[in-house]
C-alpha cells in the first residue's frame, strides 16, 4: 500500500512533465510552446512546431498558427538557446544566432 501511494504521484508528475501545452494568458491569448534548446532554420527564417509557425527576425522570435500572420512576439523565455541555418553557409552557423535576413 504503501509503494502505491508513492508511486502513483511520480507517475503522475513524469507523465504531465512529458507533455507540452500552450500557456493560457488571460481570455483569448495563448502562448505558443517553448521553442527547442537548438533550432535549425533553412534558408526561410521560419520554423513549424506543434501547430505553430515561429519566425525569426532581427534576432527576435515571432509566432502564429498561421504563416501569413497575425504574428505576436514570442516571451524570451520561450526563445531557443542556439539557432542553426542548415548547411552553415556563410560562417553564420558559428552560435551568433544572426543570419542574412539580420543584416541592417
Amino acid at each position: 500500500m504503501y509503494r502505491m501511494l508513492v508511486v502513483a504521484p511520480l507517475t503522475a508528475l513524469v507523465l504531465t512533465a512529458c507533455v507540452v501545452e500552450p500557456a493560457h494568458y488571460g481570455p483569448g491569448l495563448v502562448v505558443a510552446p517553448a521553442l527547442p534548446l537548438v533550432v535549425e532554420l533553412g534558408v526561410e527564417p521560419y520554423y513549424y512546431q506543434g501547430g505553430y509557425h515561429y519566425y525569426y527576425n532581427h534576432g527576435n522570435w515571432r509566432y502564429s498558427r498561421s504563416r501569413s500572420g497575425p504574428w505576436v512576439d514570442l516571451p524570451r523565455s520561450h526563445y531557443p538557446k542556439e539557432i542553426r541555418r542548415r548547411g552553415g553557409a556563410d560562417g553564420w552557423n558559428r552560435g551568433q544566432g544572426r543570419g542574412p535576413w539580420d543584416r541592417d
